[in-house]
């Protein structure tokens, strides 16, 4: 499967990758998925960066297919390089209900990349961080503290899209605690998120 990725095929677009990703949801194809994981720890950076567009890829529309390398991924988040930390939260974000012990007892591992990493990193983070929330009890109050404190420093132009995130993990027991920190930032947001943020408060933890 490897020699499909768009590098292999001398492209420099990602509609390679991303037809790979459905040819092996498809046929589900795991031993092809294994070959892709494999590549995710090629030299060649450029072969490296087209696996882990396949893997999010799978993970986006077929999570189980990609649940049990989740410590490859999360290992993978020590990297010095954005791509692989950036591609490999965003997979870890896809498969954290799936996996939640394992993706908990790493926690530390995540929330360095999310405190060291990029935009994207941060914003899959916050994904990550809300599925351990509504996963277990145990995970609430230690990751649903995460959100609140992210939430009350972050840049005001990410506080609709990371509440909006978390939202997955407000139930009735949490509510209040979430609406105080989007009524302290709505001062600091523009009127059309504003708007989002006030329905977003009307919604959640109400099952809508």
């Amino acid at each position: 499967m490897i020699e499909k990725i768009a590098f292999n095929l001398g492209r420099n677009d990602e509609k390679p990758n991303i037809d790979l990703a459905i040819e092996l949801i498809n046929s589900k194809d795991l031993d092809g998925i294994k070959e892709i994981v494999d590549g995710l720890k090629n030299k060649k950076e450029q072969i490296a960066n087209d696996c882990i567009k396949v893997i999010y890829k799978i993970g986006e529309r077929n999570p189980q297919l990609i649940a049990d390398y989740v410590l490859d991924f999360i290992n993978l988040l020590k990297s010095k390089n954005n791509r692989p930390v950036w591609g490999c939260m965003t997979a870890i974000s896809k498969i954290t209900f799936l996996k939640p012990k394992d993706v908990f007892e790493n926690i530390g591992i995540i929330i360095n990349a999310y405190e060291n990493g990029s935009v994207i990193t941060r914003d899959n983070s916050i994904s990550v961080f809300a599925e351990l929330a509504k996963a277990d009890k145990k995970y609430e109050k230690i990751m649903l503290q995460k959100i609140i404190k992210h939430l009350e420093t972050c840049r005001p132009k990410e506080v609709r899209q990371h509440a909006e995130r978390a939202s997955i993990c407000i139930d009735e027991e949490n509510y209040d605690e979430f609406v105080s920190v989007l009524l302290k930032r709505k001062d600091n947001l523009s009127d059309s998120r504003k708007k989002r943020v006030d329905k977003l408060i009307k919604n959640a933890g109400k099952g809508v």
